[in-house]
């Protein structure tokens, strides 16, 4: 169906653009009892909203004239929730309303608001901001409101759920009541419809959003992982499907840092986008992405709000998305202009009942399959390499002169197997996940009656801690001493080395699979592991040939100092000598049994050492004291009576006790009794400073 009726300056705008006929939601606000009136529209994401109300804003702005007369004060104003969806907007609107003669400016946080206040100043038709940025300039007096036409309210329940409803409503009540009021939102929730009821007249109901039924440029998958292992999962996402461009979904500024840093170091061409960049940084990602220098982008769902990037192939949640609005917004950037999109969910084993929830309450049909596994992403890139289209470009006669003198050197095998190796050479190497084999076959979720992550009795689906064969599950066999190559990388625990970034790193340097790697031992200057011996000489070739100025890559001994091979020599065989048996042919103990009793000095080379009086006579007699008398006998008292001493006239003479005749059980006189009375403050006066008791 061709467009309908519009003025001719934008649909030659139209024209250019290569828009041959309107999407639903296009259609409907062009219909001709939506004409003049107030819009309150639903409509999924990507499909054409920002020309919708650019084209449903026309006949009020243009009317009969061809082109738009010089204004002071803008006509209309376009608020969306992001500085990009922001830019975006001013982007589509500028080449609309280019023949019409329009002037669009953005006012948005990030920019320089004294360069915006020139242009407001200056005069213009269209003002295209986010809450936050026109409000400031309401406040001070640069946005002037008073010849304005039409409002427009972009992705109107984000804004909502963002906190901009006190914004939304100063500048609304600020906007004159003979206005426009157009509302654009993917789904209508209590809080839209109740601010369409006050600022709106007479809106007219527009929903193009099929609920039994999801975008159909969007395929679905829900791919099972490991919790721990999201991060590799992801790398075999991007390496499974390799589109042009890719965007990949955390919840937090901190996941983006990671997964950014992470992506980076296996040799994706990635950028970051997180609310904490500013619009520079900001600016120069997203334009990396349209020229093709970067191909995938890890946002958070804010920073991605009403991103429109060209080839946009793959999205992929590495964190699920909080409410079902979360999932429609995230897949709705791609798919979009009639272009055909995959969603992949990484849905966690302990996640399993919230993908389901979310899916059945979008009414999303999603194929639910295994994580990508090495064997089918190298199946991937040989079909990828057969297909490339530079293999059935003509070739130049400069190429075909230099193919013939290489064809006089090497075989066209030889030849062949280089250009696999070169192709293969900056791809970056898929890593090995953990599936459970209890659910390894692909099926169908998304209605409500779906409980895939219980078991039959109802308990939680989750893998196997480890594998009663062997070792935990997920790490590879340990190789033996003699099979294995040491090398030693110039960076320790001083460098924070840990084998989460260390085993990619080497995997991309090597040109290694997980598989080659075997024990990594980090010290604090330097961290040496094992390489495979079938591996070691293409890994020394490869480390070589690669120019890494931060760290440095080469050939070790193992660890300790010890020889290629693992051991100081051979070891001693014990082939043929019985087990041990703990106390087999040893009497048992009795203590004291059999013990001859103890003698003195027996057993002795010497016997007894002789005493040093041994072999002294003693001396015989009374020891004599030379001149000195003799003490005598000690003189005999006798019966002599004892006599008192006299002591006069002092207490208690005589020998009797002063206490002598009272009783002890005489109640004693109350404290005090027949002391003299000593007022207060009789004591030594106090000469320090006077304390407060309160």
């Amino acid at each position: 169906m061709p467009f309908p009726t519009v003025h001719p300056a934008l649909a030659r705008a139209l024209a250019a653009q290569g828009y041959a006929e309107p999407t639903p939601v296009q259609a409907a606000v062009l219909a001709d009892d939506a004409a003049g009136r107030d819009l309150l529209v639903s409509a999924q994401t990507g499909s054409g909203k920002t020309v919708a109300f650019g084209l449903a804003a026309g006949p009020t702005l243009l009317g009969d004239a061809d082109k738009l007369a010089y204004s002071v004060a803008p006509l209309a104003l376009v608020i969306a929730p992001t500085r990009e969806l922001a830019i975006q907007v001013n982007t589509e609107l500028s080449w609309l309303y280019k023949d019409a003669g329009a002037i669009v400016v953005s006012c948005v946080g990030g920019m320089d608001p004294r360069r915006e206040q020139r242009a407001l100043q200056g005069g213009c038709h269209i003002v295209v901001g986010t809450p936050g940025r026109l409000k400031d300039h309401l406040e001070r007096g640069n946005l002037d409101l008073s010849a304005l036409r039409v409002v427009v309210l972009d992705e109107a329940d984000e804004m909502l759920d963002m906190g901009f409803r006190e914004d939304l409503e100063e500048i609304l009540d600020s906007a004159p009541e003979g206005r426009r009021t157009l509302m654009f939102s993917a789904t209508i929730a209590k809080e839209i419809a109740g601010l369409a009821r006050r600022y709106q007249t007479d809106a007219l109901r527009i929903d193009t959003v099929n609920r039994n039924q999801a975008h159909g440029d969007i395929e679905y998958q829900v791919i099972r992982i490991a919790p721990n292992e999201i991060e590799h999962a992801v790398v075999n996402v991007l390496r499974l499907f390799e589109a042009p461009g890719a965007l990949v979904f955390c919840n937090t500024r901190d996941g983006v840092r990671h997964m950014h840093a992470a992506l980076r170091e296996r040799g994706f061409s990635v950028v970051g986008l997180s609310g904490e960049l500013g619009q520079r940084e900001r600016s120069d990602a997203l334009q990396a992405l349209r020229d093709g220098h970067a191909r995938v982008c890890v946002a958070t769902d804010v920073a991605a709000r009403g991103l429109d990037l060209p080839d946009l192939g793959l999205v992929i949640h590495a964190d699920l998305p909080v409410n079902k609005a979360g999932l429609l917004h995230r897949s709705g950037r791609t798919g979009r202009a009639g272009k055909k999109g995959v969603s992949v969910l990484l849905a966690p084993y302990t996640r399993r009942r919230k993908v389901d929830m979310l899916l059945a309450s979008a009414h999303i049909e999603a194929v639910f399959r295994g994580p990508p596994t090495a064997e089918e992403i190298r199946a991937k890139d040989q079909i990828r390499l057969l297909e490339d289209p530079i293999l059935a470009e003509p070739a130049a006669e400069e190429d075909l002169a230099l193919a013939s003198k290489v064809l006089e050197t090497m075989t066209p095998e030889v030849i062949a197997a280089a250009l696999i190796r070169l192709y293969r050479k900056g791809l970056p190497s898929p890593e090995d996940l953990y599936d459970d084999p209890r659910d390894n076959g692909q099926r169908t979720v998304g209605s409500k009656g779906d409980r895939g992550d219980r078991g039959e009795k109802g308990e939680k689906w989750r893998p196997e801690r480890d594998d009663r064969d062997g070792g935990p599950v997920g790490r590879p066999e340990r190789m033996a001493p003699e099979d294995v190559t040491w090398f030693r990388v110039t960076v320790g625990r001083a460098n924070n080395a840990d084998p989460k970034w260390l085993i990619p790193l080497i995997c991309r340097l090597g040109h290694v699979t997980k598989k080659e790697i075997g024990s990594i031992r980090i010290f604090d200057r330097e961290t040496k592991f094992e390489i495979a011996n079938i591996a070691a000489d293409k890994f020394t070739n490869s480390v070589k040939a690669t120019e890494a100025d931060e760290i440095k890559i080469e050939p070790s001994t193992p660890p300790g100092g010890r020889p290629e091979g693992g051991g100081g020599g051979p070891r001693k065989s014990f082939d043929g000598k019985p087990p041990f048996k703990r106390g087999e042919g040893k009497p048992p103990f009795n203590k004291g049994e059999g013990k001859p009793p103890f003698q003195r000095g027996e057993g002795k080379p010497d016997g007894d050492r002789p005493k040093p009086w041994a072999g002294k006579d003693r001396p015989a007699g009374e020891k004599s004291y030379g001149d000195k008398p003799a003490y005598g006998d000690k003189p005999s008292f006798g019966d002599k009576p004892f006599k008192a001493k006299p002591y006069g006239d002092k207490p208690g003479g005589g020998g009797g006790k002063p206490f002598k005749g009272k009783s002890n059980d005489a109640p004693r006189p109350p404290r005090g009794e027949g002391k003299p009375f000593k007022p207060a403050g009789g004591g030594k006066p106090f000469k320090g400073p006077k304390r407060d008791k309160g």
